[in-house]
């Protein structure tokens, strides 16, 4: 069957979303309300998000085994996430009725389409905050862009924006293939590493991934990619069809940054442009990643035409979006931030970004994020820490996975211990908390880091 158009479908028809609570199919779900279709949806509980949809018109079902019989029998697409199986009791009364049926990834693609302007932000890290970033740059020029982006940003209110201009930015994942499915007309690589190994079989099948989904711009349009990063350059290796922009930290790259300077741990640098300053930006996110990431929100920005100086001014105003080094609170006068890093690459970089800061100590509560990460990365994660004065690992968040039998945090712990650092493994929240209370000082520095639920510590812990 041919790829899914938006054309395929009456515009006043009714799309059906299965896990219509999730982060992205949420945000879909709201393009769709907004476009004008009825929608409807499923999902195992209500929140926030289901609730804001049902305000917004969606009819939506709840329980484990939902089953929105109205929304099946009035549909003429079904929507589905990644955690909806063929034994979804929707999915085969769609089939029975006839109705197409797609991935998120397809419906997001079929949206993509329909603009001028489309940036895919992908990227093992990064992908958030830059998509964040070129939000903030494109808003600040006065456009009207849509944005789709996988966290919560203060500017638009959430994680979705509907505009009515030709501009549309949206993360682009590489789990499962998915960003394949998009229509870029500027692919934007941030970086690329071993992840996702419970679906790619190890980093050259992810960079044929990359680099598949680098070719999405042929003709159409260019690639945007982190030319200091050895994997984004294996990609990119003899893709002489393609327009390629590279940026990174020297003089080599088409942008790069000049005249840094950390004030508080917030960086300031004049962005340049073969040899030409372009603008100067003050950022308010720390870390010499940050540096990277604008330099790709820049790049983007220019290529699109925006002037660099207002889009730089835009970049200024981002803040972080909610779990990307979010500030909570305090704690015996010390700083509680939480962070979304997961990956032994991303919690570097967070920790190394801290030593900028006036701090007494660095403590890292850190929840490992499923099995198969853990295991594959077991060796990545023992050295991730090194930058850290006190460590609490805790239980794995399992996401999508059941135990492997063999991956244990404990096991983990006891090998980091081996470097030196100061670790501990405490199972329970509870335990976490009370042992933080009986233990932070004044001017310490307290992360709650992990993609999972150790942000809950932050409810036991925050005064």
């Amino acid at each position: 069957m041919d790829r899914f158009k938006m054309s395929d479908i009456d515009k006043n028809a009714c799309i059906h979303f299965i896990g219509i609570g999730g982060i992205s199919m949420s945000g879909l779900a709201q393009i769709a309300i907004k476009d004008g279709y009825c929608v409807t949806g499923s999902d195992w509980n209500k929140t926030e998000i289901t609730e804001k949809l049902e305000r917004m018109g969606a009819n939506i079902v709840y329980g484990k085994d939902a089953l929105n019989k109205d929304g099946i029998e009035k549909a003429s697409l079904v929507v589905y996430t990644a955690a909806a199986k063929d034994d979804n009791p929707e999915m085969i009364a769609a089939r029975e009725r006839g109705v197409r049926v797609i991935d998120r990834a397809e419906f997001l693609g079929a949206l993509m389409k329909n603009y001028t302007h489309a940036v895919g932000v992908s990227g093992t890290h990064g992908k958030t905050t830059t998509t964040s970033m070129i939000a903030h740059a494109l808003l600040g020029a006065g456009l009207d862009p849509t944005i789709s982006v996988g966290g919560e940003l203060d500017l638009i209110g959430g994680n979705i924006r509907t505009g009515s201009s030709d501009y549309f930015v949206t993360e682009a994942c590489e789990y499962t293939n998915s960003f394949l499915k998009f229509y870029p007309t500027i692919a934007l690589i941030t970086n690329i590493e071993e992840d996702h190994l419970d679906f790619f079989s190890g980093i050259d099948e992810i960079i044929d991934s990359f680099r598949r989904f680098a070719y999405l711009t042929k003709d159409v349009g260019c690639v945007v990619a982190m030319g200091g990063d050895a994997n984004v350059r294996r990609t990119l290796e003899g893709a002489d069809d393609l327009k390629i922009f590279t940026y990174g930290m020297d003089p080599s790259f088409d942008y790069y940054p000049e005249n840094i300077v950390y004030n508080a741990g917030f960086p300031s640098f004049d962005v340049m442009k073969k040899g030409r300053k372009l603008c100067d930006v003050k950022l308010s996110v720390p870390g010499e990643h940050n540096i990277l990431n604008t330099l790709a929100a820049i790049a983007v920005c220019d290529i699109s035409g925006i002037e660099p100086q207002t889009a730089a001014r835009g970049i200024e105003t981002f803040k972080g979006t909610h779990r990307r080094f979010e500030r909570k609170g305090t704690l015996n006068g010390a700083t509680v931030i939480d962070d979304y890093a997961h990956h032994p690459t991303e919690i570097k970089a967070t920790l190394k970004s801290v030593k900028e800061f006036p701090h007494n100590k660095v403590w890292c509560v850190f929840q490992p994020h499923t099995y198969s990460r853990t295991r594959t990365l077991w060796n990545e994660f023992t050295k991730a820490f090194d930058d850290a004065d006190e460590l609490i690992l805790t239980h794995i968040y399992p996401a999508r996975e059941k135990f492997d039998g063999v991956t244990r945090p404990e096991d983990l712990a006891e090998d980091i211990k081996k470097r030196g650092v100061s670790v501990r493994y405490i199972d329970d929240f509870n335990d976490i908390a009370r042992f933080l209370k009986e233990n932070v000082s004044e001017n310490d520095i307290v992360f709650t880091m992990g993609a999972g639920d150790v942000v809950k510590i932050n409810e036991l812990i925050l005064e």
